[in-house]
């Protein structure tokens, strides 16, 4: 099996949450325990449920993993939607990370279909 750390998906969700880690360095102080916090622990959730999930024992435990990385990825997108709204990050900031939040969301997708099919198809 390949290691996680070899999957572009795995790798693209690694460097979501280096680019969210450096645009909430400038969030308001008072967000630290907020939207700061919530922020970079869901975008970390989706790298790390992408790890943890490769090494479960069964395609399905695999897939309800990597199901919950789409979940946070969304959360991800939600959030990042607040602090551009909040004026926290610009419209352009927000923009780019909008496209590669789309682009992983097909990638976690079209992966969590291939596992599916490899195991039969059944959840």
């Amino acid at each position: 099996m390949q290691r996680f750390t070899e999957l572009k998906v795995w790798q693209r969700g690694h460097s979501l949450v280096l680019a969210v880690y450096r645009m909430t360095v400038g969030f308001p102080q008072n967000e630290r325990y907020g939207l700061t916090s919530q922020l970079r622990r869901a975008a970390l959730s989706v790298p790390t449920n992408i790890a943890e999930g490769s090494k479960r024992l069964t395609s399905q435990e695999y897939c309800r993993f990597l199901n919950i990385s789409e979940a946070s990825l969304a959360e991800t997108e939600y959030l990042i939607m607040v602090s551009r709204d909040l004026g926290y990050i610009t419209p352009i900031m927000a923009s780019k990370s909008f496209e590669e939040i789309s682009e992983l969301s097909r990638m976690l997708h079209g992966l969590r279909k291939k596992v599916e099919s490899a195991a039969g198809g059944s959840r």
